[in-house]
């Protein structure tokens, strides 16, 4: 299915294989220069159209458990996740509805002294590159945040956190593009990317397209086209499921964590609670989407109950499950050295989060415009 202003066009300056959160930004970033944009997206494996809308910024507890050894690296690129979400404030102002972008902090909570002081251990790190964080003891937690559970020993409090209603957001990001100018193409597989002299010809299921450039920006689709040109991106689909509640009347201005066990906690605007966290689904066969693990439900929502109370008396709405692309915590972002042109654009870990703001530092390296932020660390030739 096609949705373009130019059905007929087959030669862009620049061709973006992925339009989740970040292909989709930086289709409109290029775009909004003045450059002929084709976004071309299969639908598959799309971690933005199953994300949860949670706007992190403290390290999150799962990291610690599943990837000790990545996180001495991980810890140096702390300082991008402030600006990150200073990025997303901007980016709001541009957009033609309101995406429900709320800044009012983040808990993540502690239910053992162990766990507390590990939680200012981890403040202090944060604090060292740019993350406003501190750790709360129950008494403040519950002055705070009075829905969450008394059992509750504290927290750490990192006020730059926050939510966003992501299908609203998705949505916006995607009409904004499009009135730029940029042809975008869904459910339409990219099947091989070819160099040629002074470009790419990009192989699709909609036929030969061409481009001077192409950024690969699909996630762990990236990782296929990328190993056809003798380039590694080692992107993997983690498996992720989500939960929703029925809407209800005001319970939680905060992202909610916890800071040893898989959980994330928000209400939208809408009065719905979205309930995630990190609770595995099953991988899909084939090209199958993944499915839901009960397991994995009734232990997120059970979880979600003994945190914040109020939240166990709502029923559950739906559960969907989808995928969290991983490379090594850290981002993907610049070209592909040799390629003459081709880049690559994967956000680290909180991949939405991160969209946006990876999307500009590679719009604006490939603008030739001062770097926001140091790319050294992400850039794709450490593989």
């Amino acid at each position: 299915m096609a949705t373009t202003a130019d059905n007929d066009r087959r030669r862009f300056d620049v061709i973006v294989v992925g339009g989740g959160i970040t292909g989709m930004c930086l289709s409109w970033f290029l775009a909004d220069e003045g450059l002929s944009i084709a976004c071309i997206d299969h639908g598959r494996d799309s971690g933005t159209t199953a994300n949860a809308g949670s706007m992190h910024v403290q390290m999150q507890s799962r990291l610690v458990r599943l990837f000790p050894e990545r996180l001495p690296a991980y810890k140096r690129t702390l300082s991008l996740y402030p600006l990150a979400v200073e990025f997303w404030n901007d980016l709001v102002q541009e957009l033609d509805e309101d995406v429900e972008l709320v800044f009012a902090g983040g808990l993540m909570v502690a239910e053992d002294a162990e766990n507390l002081e590990s939680l200012a251990r981890k403040c202090a790190i944060e604090n060292e590159h740019g993350i406003t964080s501190r750790v709360v003891e129950r008494d403040e937690l519950l002055e705070i945040a009075p829905y969450l559970s008394e059992r509750l020993l504290g927290a750490a409090y990192c006020e730059q956190e926050g939510k966003i209603n992501p299908l609203k957001a998705n949505r916006a990001i995607e009409q904004k593009a499009l009135s730029k100018g940029v042809t975008l193409l869904r459910e339409s597989a990219v099947d091989a990317v070819e160099p040629r002299s002074g470009g790419f010809d990009v192989m699709t299921q909609a036929g030969r397209l061409e481009a001077d450039r192409v950024v690969l920006a699909a996630g762990v689709g990236s990782t296929p086209l990328a190993r056809k040109l003798g380039y590694t991106i080692p992107a993997r689909a983690e498996p992720l499921h989500m939960n929703i509640t029925e809407p209800a009347e005001p319970i939680m201005r905060h992202l909610v964590q916890h800071g040893s066990r898989p959980i994330t906690l928000k209400q939208l605007g809408t009065g719905h609670v979205v309930v995630g966290g990190g609770w595995p689904a099953a991988p899909g066969e084939r090209e199958a989407p993944p499915t839901v693990l009960s397991e994995s439900v009734v232990g997120n929502l059970r979880l979600a109950a003994e945190i914040a109370p109020r939240v166990g008396g709502l029923r559950l709405l739906r559960t969907w499950a989808g995928v969290n692309p991983l490379v090594d915590l850290l981002s993907v972002l610049g070209e592909l050295p040799g390629s003459g042109g081709l880049f690559v654009a994967v956000p680290g870990d909180c991949g939405y989060t991160l969209g946006p703001i990876c999307a500009r530092l590679v719009a604006d390296l490939m603008l030739d415009r001062p770097s926001r932020y140091p790319l050294e660390a992400f850039a794709p030739q450490r593989f």
